[in-house]
């Protein structure tokens, strides 16, 4: 497999190409917008998890002075909409199924205006019976959240490969287990808000701080019941999205209704507390069965599992995400029975969803501690039986993943290294303990029909500047940064002489925008192909100035010249000033595509679902203290397969920031809900890592090369928080002998489990001989 030659951009830690409005405060998030005439919106919740809205009366909360519009589901057209089932209305129809589902909503000329006017608004209600937990929510007899969904079952996945009774029989020893995820909250630190403008003419134009503009777009329109040329999505700044800023939620089409009916623009922003009720949906709880087979040499021989995924009382994308859970990881490791079911199940509480990982993490929590266990059991070292299953150029997985590059052992090699994993296990102290686990992810994902691609254009200015027009968008992550090194690297110019524009659905040509750590692979893959059409027309032009085949130029440094004649350099505005001056003259612009060699999976889900998989190997080292519980992590390495590194400042600050929310997800955040009612959901209860909290962190990128890549480039985004939870769980066993099954991993429970343990201990003495 070809690796990468010596780049002049790519690869090089370049400054970020917003950074500097960044940093002086001259960037405009959604709060910073504000348009002439511009109301403030409010938004009236539901108090109830379940409940039939009987009368609704907006009389006074219209009278009041200050306020322009009242609006409830009269105002709309009542259509349900979704991302994958269509079931949730922009405003309550009917009844309520979750605490803090929207009902009514004000626009005030002032934000305590239109508060005061939310609590003239007056509802009687029919409290109804609710369900919490997804396994009683599928018990027959339950309380239905939705009327036309039997069981609650929103959607199911029966899937099995090959012959795993047979497999079970052949294996050596069997492992299983149950384990149970969380929810966990993205905790932007920007909250989810709109600023929506309607024109007389019938269009809505609408600021958002969304990662996802077409589709945006696409829901609203389908929601509002207009043409999609009739929404027009302009992305402000977005300040920390992690798949919560996906649209799923009802603020923008809140605010467009508010406008259309006020006649003015109106600004909608959540705060921290509706955040956290109805804003970003929480990722998907899952209590997921793990069974295993394996021989006595350590080798996977078959897997089973069987995954209850908590909706909540709306979809969003959680099929999705059940999905990914049930099947995403037998791409990771090497076997070919597998047998997966999988439950999404409607509760009362707030619809779960898109979150860093998708399912990923959910599974590989159960998935990666039953190989952990299987280990133990076989008396072989975690690190060689990751190592002898690890995924391989060329395998495909029993769900028809056809994996390319492939640097996984190599991560395991360099996880190895980097945390003295031998020296560490041979001379291992009282309580302290070694983990690790392995993850796989995907570089996109053809989930929205059967495409899963970008486009870009690139056009140079007279100056010799280039400028992409391009809707995917910028969510924080630094993806503009790796588009200009992909555009400036392929045109031979400097980074500083490429902009990119904002994300404009009216301006710039369909995206599908940031989810499955796509962006660099299939983003970065239009941008050179745009790029590369834009240099072949330079090519053409400077041609004829240098009576030369257009074969035998090169760009470096902003110049064109024949190799091995830069002396009679052109600069990239020479020549596209010749191009554009001249008699039938024409601007240098082009587009690029990308469309990923990936199929949308049939009906049994099979199909090679991404265009490349990208690979990591995390370690962490722990102490516990026996007499507290308290877990303190020594040190956590992680090795990323992302191919090329196109952006290494970016790229290091993806695996940082995933290891402290995977350190978060493992170890501190939850919101806990009395009768479907979160009792925490602010930052002084509802607790995330700080500095504090993080541990002596290395981290390191394998030397790959993905052939279908920008640059030989692949995913990395999602990558660093997949395995977290379970590695540190896995250390936690290893140091004390406990295996906790619940998130998060808790002092109290480590506690418990060590009681539990002396307990077992003091009635068996032979357990404690045994180890």
């Amino acid at each position: 497999m070809a690796k990468a030659e010596t780049f002049s951009v790519v690869g090089q830690r370049v400054a970020r190409v917003e950074g500097y409005e960044k940093v002086t405060g001259e960037t405009r998030y959604i709060a910073d917008i504000v348009l002439p005439k511009m109301l403030i919106g409010r938004i009236l919740r539901s108090p109830y998890p379940h409940a039939k809205i009987l009368r609704i009366d907006t009389g006074k909360a219209e009278k009041l002075p200050g306020v322009r519009a009242v609006v409830t589901a009269e105002d709309t057209i009542k259509k349900p909409w979704g991302a994958f089932f269509a079931d949730q209305y922009p405003l309550s129809v009917g009844k309520v199924r979750y605490v803090g589902e929207e009902v009514a909503a004000i626009a005030a000329v002032d934000r305590e205006t239109a508060e005061e006017a939310l609590d003239l608004i007056e509802i009687d209600w029919q409290e109804l019976p609710a369900v919490f937990d997804a396994e009683e929510a599928m018990r027959e007899g339950a309380p239905l959240v939705h009327e036309d969904k039997e069981r609650n079952i929103a959607m199911t996945i029966d899937v099995e490969r090959g012959d795993i009774e047979k497999a079970f029989a052949e294996s050596d020893i069997i492992v299983e287990d149950t384990f149970q995820s969380a929810p966990q909250w993205h905790c932007a630190i920007e909250t989810i808000g709109s600023v929506a403008e309607y024109s007389p003419s019938g269009k809505y134009t609408i600021y958002m701080n969304t990662q996802t503009l077409f589709n945006a777009r696409y829901r609203i329109a389908a929601a509002l019941g207009v043409r999609e040329t009739d929404v027009r999505i302009i992305q402000s700044a977005v300040g920390g999205g992690f798949g919560g800023k996906s649209c799923d939620d009802n603020n923008a089409l809140v605010a467009a209704i508010l406008a259309r009916k006020a006649g003015k623009p109106v600004k909608v922003i959540n705060t921290r507390e509706e955040e956290f009720l109805a804003g970003s949906r929480p990722r998907v709880f899952m209590k997921i069965y793990v069974k295993m087979g394996f021989k006595k040499d350590g080798r996977i021989r078959v897997k089973q599992t069987r995954v209850i995924a908590d909706n909540g009382a709306y979809s969003a994308k959680a099929p999705a995400i059940t999905g990914v859970a049930a099947l995403r990881h037998d791409t990771c490791y090497k076997y070919s029975d597998v047998k997966t079911q999988a439950y999404l199940v409607y509760t009362n509480k707030i619809p779960t969803g898109a979150f860093r990982g998708f399912g990923n993490p959910s599974a590989e929590w159960a998935v990666e501690q039953t190989i952990d266990k299987a280990a133990h059991e076989l008396g072989i070292d975690p690190l060689e039986i990751a190592r002898m299953n690890a995924a391989e150029p060329g395998y495909v997985s029993p769900h028809g993943n056809r994996v390319i590059s492939c640097e996984l052992k190599q991560c395991i090699d360099m996880t190895e290294q980097m945390v003295d994993w031998k020296n560490k296990r041979a001379n291992k102290k009282p309580n302290t303990g070694l983990g690790l686990a392995c993850t796989v992810h995907v570089s996109g994902k053809r989930h929205f029909g059967d495409y899963d691609g970008s486009s870009a254009t690139i056009k140079i200015n007279e100056d010799g500047k280039a400028l992409i027009l391009s809707g995917e968008g910028e969510a924080g992550q630094g993806c503009f940064t790796t588009m200009c090194a992909i555009a400036a690297e392929e045109l031979g110019i400097p980074i500083e002489d490429v902009e990119i524009s904002q994300a404009d659905t009216d301006l710039t040509t369909f995206c599908l925008g940031a989810f499955a750590s796509r962006l660099t692979y299939i983003s970065g893959n239009a941008v050179q192909d745009a790029a590369s059409k834009v240099k072949q027309q330079l090519f053409e032009q400077a041609a004829e100035t240098l009576e030369a085949s257009p074969e035998d130029l090169v760009s470096r440094d902003g110049k064109i010249f024949v190799k091995g004649a830069e002396h009679k350099a052109l600069t990239v505005g020479d020549v596209a000033r010749a191009r554009l001056f001249r008699n039938g003259g024409a601007p240098i612009v082009a587009s690029g595509k990308f469309d990923a060699d990936s199929v949308l999976q049939d009906s049994t889900r099979y199909g090679n679902e991404s265009g490349a998989y990208n690979y990591g190997c995390q370690a962490a080292e722990v102490e516990v203290d026996r007499d507290t519980g308290q877990i303190k992590i020594l040190q956590y390495v992680a090795t990323s397969d992302c191919g090329t590194v196109i952006y290494p400042i970016g790229a290091e600050g993806q695996v940082e920031g995933a290891v402290a929310q995977g350190i978060g997800y493992a170890l501190i955040e939850g919101l806990h809900f009395e009768d479907g009612r979160p009792v925490n959901p602010n930052f002084s209860d509802y607790r995330i890592p700080s500095m504090r909290d993080m541990p002596p962190l290395k981290h390191a990128f394998a030397d790959s090369y993905e052939p279908t890549g920008p640059f030989g480039a692949k995913g990395l985004g999602e990558l660093g928080m997949d395995p977290t939870a379970a590695v540190i769980s896995n250390a936690i066993f290893d140091a004390v002998g406990v295996r906790i099954k619940t998130l998060p991993i808790t002092p109290e429970k480590v506690l418990k489990a060590l009681s539990d343990q002396q307990s077992a201990v003091s009635k068996n003495p032979k357990l404690k001989a045994d180890g």
